[in-house]
């Protein structure tokens, strides 16, 4: 068993934990209205569901202990990100009209090598896994390509793991921040990511197998996407024929977000192509967008 493979789900939590703390600011100075309006809401509900399911206290005592063992395991981004990220992602970008957003997920790091299209992403000589080619443009939505925007990417290897959270890979292993050539466009060389199951030797994990649920996430790229004067994006693609692009776990898979891979002209592996399409920073709410314009 490799290193990699020794991963832990207490040891991915931490991580996820220590980075959250590290690279978020939180907002301060909310009214203590919006205080009292939503967390009233979120304890009515437990409440609700406590009196309508008539929970009983054995009921109630084992679900405050796997509470206290999210904590413990440092699994809160985790859980948070996989069950209740895609409905906060939803209501930021409902008015975006350029490319879908999903789930930024737990494992960002900000600050990666920055390299000039065409590039290769960091990774080991050997890297196992199908080599594939990822391309498109970025233009605005009024279809002007965006010279010099930044693709940050980043994506789990083929055993499913992501580099800084798993031991034995190199820090930067598939991850990277891409800028685009004078006419917007991009070509990145990586591999073709695996599905994967979210940490289940953990709460999280926990939780899963007493609901009789399943933990599987689709093969997906993370992205996040900006250029100066222009709304940053964070979305995640995935690629036709995953069986768990119907059912992912953190319900992040949107249709317009799904790829279709086919051979490289070289035969070496699969090529895929995407393009984005940025809101300006500041915009009209009544603006016409072409619907002709949408991704690839």
């Amino acid at each position: 068993m490799t290193a990699e493979t020794q991963a832990t789900a207490a040891a991915s939590g931490a991580g996820a934990t220590a980075r959250f703390r590290e690279n978020k600011t939180i907002a301060a100075g909310t009214s203590t209205e919006r205080v009292n309006a939503l967390a009233g809401r979120l304890i009515k509900a437990v409440n609700d569901v406590v009196l309508e399911e008539k929970v009983s206290y054995d009921e109630y005592n084992a679900f405050k202990a796997w509470l206290i063992r999210v904590g413990e395991d440092g699994e809160w981004p985790l859980f948070l990100d996989v069950w209740v990220e895609h409905s906060v992602e939803e209501v930021a970008n409902a008015n975006r009209h350029g490319s879908k957003g999903t789930i930024e997920g737990p494992y960002y790091i900000p600050d990666a090598p920055v390299q000039q299209s065409p590039a290769t992403l960091p990774m080991h000589e050997d890297e196992p896994g199908s080599q594939l080619l990822f391309q498109g443009e970025v233009k605005g939505i009024a279809g002007e390509p965006l010279g010099g925007a930044m693709i940050e990417i980043w994506h789990a290897d083929d055993l499913g793991f992501y580099s800084q959270f798993a031991p034995g890979l190199p820090e930067w292993n598939l991850r990277g921040a891409i800028t685009t050539d004078d006419q917007g466009k991009f070509q990145i060389n990586t591999i073709q990511p695996a599905p994967y199951q979210i940490p289940t030797d953990g709460a999280c994990g926990a939780l899963i197998a007493a609901a009789g649920w399943h933990a599987w996430r689709p093969a997906h790229l993370h992205l996040k996407v900006s250029a100066p004067g222009y709304r940053l994006i964070t979305t995640q693609l995935y690629f036709e024929g995953d069986e768990h692009v119907a059912d992912d776990i953190a319900s992040a898979v949107k249709p317009e977000l799904v790829l279709v891979p086919t051979r490289r002209a070289d035969g070496e592996g699969l090529e895929v192509t995407y393009d984005f399409i940025l809101d300006p920073h500041h915009q009209d709410s009544e603006i016409a967008v072409d619907s002709s314009r949408g991704p690839n």
